[in-house]
Formats: C-alpha cells, sequence, structure tokens
C-alpha cells in the first residue's frame, strides 16, 4: 500500500445542444470547414454578443441536478487569452458568478457511498479547433463560439476509479437532462485532470500537475495512473514535484512534460461590457425544476428500494437512459419490476451484445414486452419459454404474443407432469439406477423433462413432483 494518498480534481468540459452558438447567431452543428461562423465568432470590430437562452437554460438544468445554489443575476466575464483559436482575443465565460457553486455528486464505489464536491459549473464558449501539422497548423473556427458548460470539482478524488465513476455519473447527467450528446470522440466532453499527491498526516496539499484537453475516459483513468507513478518515484527519491502542465502519451503509457507552471496564468477577467446583468426570475428557475426528469441516482435508489432489484442490477438498468426508459415504460402497466429486470439484465442485454445491437434497435413493444413477463410470472410459460420467444421475436422482427401463442402454455398440471416424470424414467434406466447406487443425478434428469417438452414444462412443480417419485423408487 502507498504511503502518499493521491488528490484529484477533475474539469469537465462539455458542448451544449443548441440550434445557435452561444453568443451569435451561427450555427451551433457540423459543416464544412469554417462554414457554420459569423462576424462574432470571428471578432469582426464592434460586434455584439447575445446570451443563448436555450443554452442557459440548459445550463441552470445541470447547476439544479449538481445540487448546486444557483445565482439570482446571471452575469459574465471576459477572460483575456491571446491565442490563434478565439481571434478576438477574449472568451467570454462566468467567473465572479458562475451559473451554479457548491454541488456536489453522489457515486457508488464498491457499495459505498461518496460525495464528490462541485466547486462551480459555468457557461461560456468553446474555443476554434485546430490540427497541428509538421510545419504549420490549421483552424476551423466553426467549434469557436459553441455553448460551453465546464464544471470543476474540489480536489476530493482519491483514486482513478473514482474518477472514472464521477465522469460517468455526469456524462449520464448531461444524457438523462438531454443537454448534450456528451460523445468525446467527436470532442463534445473534454476532461482537464489535476493530480498532486500528499502523506495521510499532511495538512495541506502536495504540488499539483495539470493534464489537458483529454477526450477519452479510458485516456483520463491511464493519464491519472501514470502520473500517481512518476509522482510517487519522484517523492520516494526525495525530489520535488514541480507545478506544471504535462501531456498524456498513450503509445509510451505515460505523462511528458508540456510547459512550466509556477502560478496560475493571469487572464485578466473583467465583466463583459456588451452583456448585462440577467435576472434569473424564480417562474423561469420553478419552469425548469418542473420539467427535469429522475436521474440515474435517483433511479438506482428507487429500484433497489422500491422493487428489490440489486444494486449490480439496478446499476445496470439505469447507465443507459435509454435502456431505463424502457424499462420503466414496460414495468407501468403493472408488470412485475424484478422478473422484468432479470429478463432485461440476464437475458436482453446479452442477446444485444452478442448481436452488436442496442436497446433503440429492439422493436418489441414495451406493453407487448410486459404481457410476456405477466405469462412467465403468472405461471402460464417458463423462464426459458420466455427467452426462447424474445430470441425468435428479435430474430425474425415478430410480434413476441405470436410466438407465445404458437409455442403453447407452460405445463403446470402436477399430474400430468407426474406422466412426464415417469416415462422418462422408463427412458433412462441407467438414470434411474444411478439414483439408486447414491448418485446425484437430480438436475440432469430436470434436463431431461426440459428436453422432452421443449422447455414448457413448468420448473416449480417438476422439482416437486420428481422428488415426490424419486422417494418411490
Amino acid at each position: 500500500m502507498s504511503k502518499y494518498i493521491p488528490v484529484i480534481g477533475l474539469e469537465v468540459h462539455c458542448e451544449l445542444k443548441s440550434n445557435s452558438k452561444n453568443f451569435s447567431s451561427a450555427s451551433n452543428g457540423e459543416g464544412e470547414v469554417n462554414t457554420n461562423l459569423s462576424v462574432v465568432d470571428i471578432g469582426y470590430p464592434g460586434i455584439l454578443p447575445v446570451v443563448n437562452k436555450e443554452a442557459v437554460r440548459k445550463s441552470l438544468m445541470v447547476a439544479l441536478a449538481l445540487n448546486c445554489e444557483i445565482p439570482e443575476k446571471l452575469s459574465f466575464d471576459r477572460k483575456n487569452y491571446y491565442y490563434p483559436d478565439l481571434p478576438k482575443g477574449y472568451q467570454i465565460t462566468q467567473f465572479g458568478n458562475p451559473i451554479g457553486i457548491n454541488g456536489y455528486v453522489m457515486i457508488d464505489v464498491d457499495g459505498v457511498e461518496k460525495k464528490i464536491s462541485i466547486h462551480d459549473t459555468h457557461l461560456e464558449e468553446d474555443t476554434a479547433n485546430m490540427e497541428h501539422l509538421s510545419n504549420y497548423s490549421l483552424i476551423d473556427y466553426n467549434r469557436a463560439g459553441r455553448p460551453l458548460l465546464e464544471t470543476v470539482t474540489e480536489p476530493c478524488i482519491n483514486s482513478s476509479k473514482e474518477a472514472i465513476l464521477y465522469l460517468e455519473a455526469l456524462r449520464n447527467i448531461f444524457l438523462y437532462l438531454d443537454v448534450s450528446d456528451a460523445r468525446a470522440d467527436m470532442g463534445q466532453i473534454r476532461v482537464d485532470v489535476n493530480v498532486s499527491l500528499k502523506r495521510p498526516e499532511d495538512k495541506e496539499l502536495g504540488t499539483r500537475v495539470e493534464m489537458k484537453n483529454i477526450n477519452s475516459f479510458t485516456t483520463v483513468k491511464e493519464a491519472i495512473e501514470a502520473e500517481i507513478k512518476r509522482q510517487t518515484e519522484i517523492l520516494e527519491s526525495d525530489g520535488v514535484i514541480e507545478q506544471e502542465t504535462r501531456r498524456y502519451d498513450e503509445v509510451n503509457k505515460c505523462t511528458k512534460f508540456l510547459r512550466g507552471k509556477v502560478d496560475a496564468i493571469d487572464y485578466k477577467y473583467y465583466r463583459e461590457p456588451n452583456l448585462p446583468e440577467i435576472k434569473l426570475t424564480d417562474n423561469f428557475v420553478d419552469s425548469i425544476k418542473k420539467n427535469m426528469p429522475i436521474l440515474e441516482y435517483e433511479r438506482k435508489k428507487r429500484y433497489i428500494n422500491e422493487y428489490g432489484i440489486s444494486n449490480i442490477d439496478a446499476g445496470t438498468l439505469t447507465k443507459d437512459k435509454k435502456l431505463s426508459d424502457y424499462f420503466e415504460d414496460i414495468i407501468i402497466n403493472d408488470v412485475n419490476p424484478k422478473e422484468t429486470a432479470n429478463v432485461i439484465v440476464g437475458f436482453l442485454l446479452g442477446y444485444l451484445n452478442k448481436n452488436n445491437m442496442h436497446i433503440e434497435n429492439v422493436e418489441i413493444l414495451p406493453k407487448d414486452f410486459g404481457e410476456i413477463i405477466k405469462m412467465m410470472t403468472d405461471g402460464k410459460i417458463s423462464n426459458k419459454q420466455v427467452k426462447d420467444i424474445f430470441t425468435k421475436s428479435l430474430n425474425e422482427k415478430k410480434n413476441p404474443l405470436v410466438i407465445a401463442k404458437e409455442m403453447g402454455s407452460q405445463i403446470s398440471d402436477k399430474e400430468e407432469i407426474r406422466k412426464i416424470v415417469i416415462e422418462v424414467f422408463k427412458d433412462n434406466p441407467k438414470v434411474v439406477e444411478d439414483y439408486k447406487n447414491g448418485k446425484n443425478v437430480t438436475g440432469f434428469i430436470m434436463g431431461l423433462l426440459m428436453k422432452k417438452t421443449s422447455g414448457k414444462i413448468n420448473p416449480g412443480v417438476t422439482n416437486m413432483v420428481l422428488r415426490e417419485e424419486l422417494e418411490k423408487l
């Protein structure tokens, strides 16, 4: 066990969905290089920005979901930023009055809840996209000005595992609220990672090292672990950690020096003179609260506490909002939630993974799915029949209720099952002899019974009858 405690803080930048950019009327979408831009985005003299109301609304949804304190007035600042990816020489952001402060996110770490404290979440504009080639760089200004929400944690994360659990929880907040597609592969969500080490007895944090613009959660995990290893080796050899910005080298699995950082860069923030303060009325904020969906964390708790679903299965169901919505649409018709969860997690997800499919590809209506579950709960069909029905329905794109009718109902009559058991005994005398000689062949006999009836036999009744008939031997 290491004698150093990692202390990690994360800054997550997420592009928000909206028709236009954050402070201009230019399209907020993909397109040919340098086509989605306006005079505001490229910094023409005399430009006047206008706040995107939809971006504000979506930012407030996230702030509320993060349990943040919301300001009475919305204001913006200039962050002076002399770099080619923002041609006007500054970025419009929020510095002194973020859209949300002092929030938190709960994560589940191996069954133990941990609170990840949020310093703030603030709305700003994205920068242009730069591509650095051998001796020149190319700039695409389509991204410049897109609505960007930056969420900053306190330095309260202590492992790469906690970091990923937090990132997954935050991304699911974005997805559940439908404020962003949050696709890392398209640069819609990017992470800055800050790592330091301290001894358990230290009151002060260690020297912080930053790694910027990581656009994959897997890479975040690797970068954190590589940086923890690097800093540990330096400290254990009595070296000194320098405050600097590094990058993660995915090929060599290590972090590499980019630039030194003695103090925080002085961006000379000041209030954006072209954007007046905007009062956030109670009615506006309340209307957002009223339309907030139930999020992943709350759904998971309800599945566990109200429906008796296991922690693992509840986590699986809620990790994907569309899967959770499908589950909710099934059980709303008075269908047993636990049985439904067992079939979705135990069968449906396996089928989807095997066939490279997603829940959106499932054409079985939730109501029909629920009717099949009800038939199983009522003992009309067996668990095996349920899997057979859904497999055939998915393979052939056929209504599962039609397939269930064709297959016939489950055999549950005690005396009918007894006849089948006796027939199996007669057809398999060696198995009967093995039982008499003390061998445990009960499971094998059950398999023979299932095979003989094509899985239509009621397992509970069959077990009882089988025990009775075995005792007679």
